[in-house]
């Protein structure tokens, strides 16, 4: 498993729900300026994200350091907190991109009740974080639950990890599937992308809904959880932070690094080429500061009912395009949850077997528990993981289920959402 301390690595080293929706206007390019808000009125005819960020800003990066979970401090103590052994169930919570703007999120076109069901709002999304550190959750990456090992046998295995927690703390996985910004997200409520600030850390850019640029980091999920660890660092002891799960349909982070079968121009690949320069220390940023990454395939495709050749060529296209630009990786996130080959669960089909060739040993599912199984006759661990949402948000039996980490009632924002249906109000 990765772990290392990083301190100082340069900003600028080379760093869903499936979506489709008319193009919107593309952002100008910009990277933060010091205060939350700016305007522009410059725009792109790409129909995408803006361009790489001006080279005048090279701030020094602020020292972060990665810890290993796996190994107990010399002593069982750091900085005065005893460190004891967990063998217990790892949480592991996921999210989509979270709302900013709730009034264009829920206008009532045919979008609304999607994200209603799919996503939180930005202020929900930060009671639920206020929660879980109340409850007493810290943050694990997810890469370091489970490692690879070779037993009496001579077979390679991934076997559960003993960690080695702050007494009296529970780890949790956050991951985040479509990190991407798709079109259809540009004109319904959430941010554009993300980018550097002049301080050198990662902020969103988008526009409001009168259509004014902001730079927050209040607006984004991966901004908001970076603001919140820099608050309360004992929530990441280790400086874990989240896995970022990502296609490559419509780029990455909110750059359109996508190849398009209808327009390989000259014009479109010297863009498509600029805005794989741009990304570049947007990723290095996020891997430096405890985020990781993982695949959720190129084009958001159901794996539980597509062949191992169609399977096989999509992730193909998705190391191409985007494992090319995050390097290598060992977490594949199921689109929709669908199970490789159907069933990865009762069987280790060709489709899961290729995967497992090409580097991939976490395979996430969605459930109702935080369940995982390293698998007996494949070097691999399959998982499920919970979806704080709309749905359940909303449903009775989901606000108990998900009471361990927060009360539904508290968190979910009934002003701003679509007059639905919420089953524990009846």
């Amino acid at each position: 498993m990765r772990r290392f301390t990083s301190l100082f690595l340069a900003c600028f080293m080379l760093f869903s729900l499936s979506a489709c929706g008319k193009k919107e206007p593309a952002p100008p390019a910009a990277s933060a300026p010091s205060s939350s808000t700016s305007s522009s009125a410059s725009s792109s005819a790409t129909g995408s994200a803006a361009s790489s960020q001006p080279e005048d800003i090279k701030p020094e990066p602020t020292p972060y350091e990665i810890l290993d979970p796996t190994v107990m401090p010399e002593g069982g103590v750091r900085d005065g907190v005893t460190y004891a052994a967990y063998d217990g169930v790892v949480e592991h919570l996921f999210f989509h991109p979270v709302v900013a703007y709730p009034e264009l999120a829920f206008d009532g076109d045919y979008k609304s009740d999607g994200i209603d069901d799919w996503m939180v709002t930005a202020g929900e999304y930060l009671k639920i974080l206020n929660s879980l550190y109340e409850k007493g959750y810290i943050l694990v990456d997810i890469m370091d639950c489970w490692s690879e090992q070779t037993n009496e046998a001579g077979e390679t295995r991934m076997v559960k990890n003993t960690l080695y927690l702050p007494e009296g703390k529970k780890p949790l996985i956050f991951s985040y599937d479509d990190v991407n910004y798709y079109e259809y997200m540009l004109a319904n409520g959430f941010t554009y992308k993300l980018i550097l600030g002049e301080d050198g850390k990662i902020w969103s850019w988008g526009l409001d809904p009168a259509g004014n640029e902001v730079v927050s980091r209040d607006l984004d999920a991966v901004t908001i959880l970076d603001k919140f660890v820099e608050e309360h660092p004992d929530f990441s002891p280790f400086g874990a932070k989240g896995c970022l799960s990502v296609t490559g349909y419509e780029g990455l982070l909110g750059y359109r690094t996508q190849t398009d079968k209808d327009d390989q121009t000259a014009e479109r690949e010297a863009f498509r080429q600029s805005e794989i320069e741009a990304v570049k220390p947007i990723i290095a940023e996020l891997k430096r500061t405890g985020w990781t990454f993982g695949s959720h395939t190129w084009g958001h495709i159901s794996l539980n009912s597509r062949s191992a050749e169609v399977a096989a060529a999509d992730m193909q296209k998705w190391f191409d395009e985007v494992g090319s630009l995050i390097g290598e990786i060992s977490v594949l996130f199921y689109p929709f949850g669908g199970r490789l080959d159907g069933d990865d669960v009762q069987q280790t089909g060709p489709a899961f077997q290729w995967m497992q060739q090409h580097g991939f040993r976490i395979f996430c599912s969605v459930g109702i528990d935080s369940w995982s199984k390293c698998k007996s006759d494949i070097s691999a661990v399959i998982c499920d993981r919970l979806h704080p949402d709309g749905t359940t948000l909303r449903s009775a039996k989901s606000r108990e289920r998900y009471m361990r980490f927060y009360d539904a009632a508290d968190i979910i924002d009934l002003d701003v959402r679509p007059q639905r249906e919420v089953g524990w109000l009846n």
